[in-house]
């Protein structure tokens, strides 16, 4: 009896040593995860990518050490490349299970990542109450962040399409600068005009079309879109209407010759012919003044692409992601929210990835910016009434499309083939495109 009951006491012993052990275990792993007796929280490396050159580095770099200056125990792990690659990189690193915490994001590919599973369903990490806060951003600025209802990406900059025209070269010729408003037939009409009094020295305007932004304004005047869902929201028909336009346009000498237009189409910076002289307008990305202003000597001027202003939209020029499989995204949300909302990395961000998202922090720099990004502020303050609602991001298989945009274009542009060919080929091959 003795011998029994000396063995529950070893076993009563021996089950309570194990549920000490267990409990310094549960709190020695609870002390790794939470703040200390200290109070300090626990270090944490967060991994973030994005692309661009060494200005957009140097300048990221710089708020991210502020971030940490902020929150000792966070650090980071910083990528950067070129825009060429970037992508491949991105699903390279995810198809590892190595994607960064944070990456950036254009509506390029938004779409793509998203119904991929590599970005994350943000929907618990933005609005009231959560990490990241969205109230001081243009709601359609937001809405272009979502697919499907639900937010994947945060914006963090925004630009729309507008019309860069050489302003001395007017000047000298007597001519009118373009409006808001104007159409396509008026845009043809004045840069048919300037070929003209330039002695054939100067073309009137860019042939723009193989610029699927282009396409997709001009097709939202007329009530269409781009994409309807994951499929075209324009027929052939209309397809052949646009080359037509601009193949009219080209009779007129109001374009370039094809050897212009195809290196313009390349979209290098010292190709577009405000830059190189060669035209009187380029179509681009409203923050791109600052960048072609360096480039030449003359003064240039910006104004909305033409067709009714209510086709444009406040589109995010870039966002922040998070990585789905990330075990940090509470903390990198907090890190997406600082980079898009905090005064002092605002001015140190300033205007290289597009306008600010925050309107209080567009306004707070605006002062400080030199003259050609003030009137890229001037022009999207002028435009925001006349926005008309974002449409969604484009689909997978967007990519695609702009280059067999740009294959049907250039194919007329040097007489391979005639508009209605191209718009038809154009449609076969597109669909194929966006249905994988």
């Amino acid at each position: 009896m003795n011998a029994i009951r000396g063995s529950g006491h070893r076993s009563l012993r021996s089950r309570a040593l194990v549920a000490l052990a267990i409990a310094v275990a549960v709190v020695g792993a609870t002390a790794a995860c939470s703040p200390g007796a200290s109070g300090k929280p626990p270090a944490l490396r967060l991994s973030i990518f994005w692309w661009g050159g060494p200005e957009r580095a140097s300048i990221t770099e710089q708020t991210l050490a502020l971030y940490t200056r902020k929150h000792p125990n966070i650090t980071f792990k910083r990528q950067w490349q070129a825009n060429n690659g970037y992508y491949h990189k991105l699903a390279t690193m995810a198809a590892g299970g190595q994607a960064p915490d944070i990456f950036q994001m254009d509506d390029n590919s938004l779409t793509d990542y998203a119904i991929r599973n590599i970005a994350r369903d943000l929907s618990d990490l933005v609005g009231p109450g959560n990490q990241i806060d969205e109230s001081r951003l243009p709601e359609s600025l937001v809405a272009y962040g979502n697919v499907g209802g639900r937010p994947f990406g945060v914006p963090s900059s925004e630009n729309t399409p507008a019309l860069f025209y050489d302003k001395t070269l007017l000047r000298e010729l007597g001519m009118p600068e373009p409006q808001i408003g104007w159409t396509y037939r008026q845009l043809i009409d004045w840069a048919a005009e300037i070929t003209r009094r330039s002695g054939g020295k100067v073309y009137g305007t860019m042939d723009p079309s193989a610029d699927y932004k282009a396409l997709w304004l001009w097709l939202r005047s007329q009530g269409k879109e781009l994409y309807d869902g994951s499929s075209l929201g324009f027929t052939a028909d209309d397809l052949q209407r646009w080359l037509d336009l601009w193949a009219s346009a080209r009779q007129r000498g109001a374009t370039p010759p094809p050897e212009i237009v195809a290196t313009a189409n390349t979209n290098d910076t010292d190709a577009h012919l405000v830059i190189n002289q060669r035209g009187a307008t380029t179509f681009a990305w409203s923050n791109m003044l600052a960048e072609l202003q360096k480039g030449t000597d003359h003064e240039l001027g910006i104004t909305a692409f033409p067709g009714n202003p209510s086709g444009q939209w406040a589109r995010a020029s870039q966002y922040w992601s998070i990585y789905k499989g990330t075990r940090q995204a509470e903390e990198a949300a907090k890190v997406i929210d600082f980079l898009v909302n905090d005064l002092e990395a605002g001015t140190i961000l300033g205007t290289e990835r597009g306008l600010p998202a925050n309107i209080d922090i567009r306004t707070h720099i605006t002062p400080g910016l030199p003259p050609s990004m003030r009137a890229t502020v001037a022009y999207e303050t002028a435009m925001a009434p006349r926005f008309g609602p974002a449409p969604a991001p484009p689909p997978k298989g967007h990519s695609q499309v702009k280059a067999l945009l740009l294959q049907a274009a250039e194919s007329v542009l040097w007489g391979r083939t005639t508009t209605r060919q191209a718009a038809a080929q154009l449609m076969t091959r597109a669909r194929p495109a966006l249905e994988n």
